[in-house]
């Protein structure tokens, strides 16, 4: 039983994309390389159940690209470009993620700390149904 689950998993992950920020963010090491305390806890946070905040703060580590515990312009245009699979041009990455950042910054270093990210996440009703992985 464990197997067919974990298998399921596996193929739902790789079709993610960001399964590599994924297993980075989730892995003890931020490398990649998953133990079973790691894998479990991966499922738990992904899971449909888990509470708001704990899903923030993994997502936010998905999308901090650069790993410097902030949102700046460079890792939003990635997450865009991963969620939309790179289908809007550059100029308009660009103009969503200057909009988002100017909306969200709420000191206004031009970034994006957890605080304005959560901030920004609780006027984001769908956040809780759309950051999961249904098996």
């Amino acid at each position: 039983m464990f197997s067919v689950f974990f298998l399921s998993l596996l193929c739902v992950i790789q079709e993610n994309p960001f399964k590599n920020r994924i297993v980075e963010s989730f892995s003890e090491d931020g490398a990649g390389n998953l133990s079973f305390n790691d894998f479990v806890d991966m499922f738990s946070v992904l899971s449909e159940m888990a509470p708001r905040e704990l899903k923030a703060i993994y997502a936010f580590k998905i999308y901090d690209f650069n790993v410097d515990n902030f949102l700046c312009k460079e890792d939003l245009e990635k997450t865009l470009n991963k969620l939309t699979r790179e289908e809007l041009s550059p100029e308009e990455v660009t103009l969503v993620c200057e909009k988002a950042i100017e909306e969200a910054d709420l000191d206004g270093d031009n970034k994006l700390s957890f605080a304005d990210f959560e901030n920004m996440i609780t006027r984001a009703p769908d956040f809780l149904s759309t950051f999961h992985i249904r098996i």
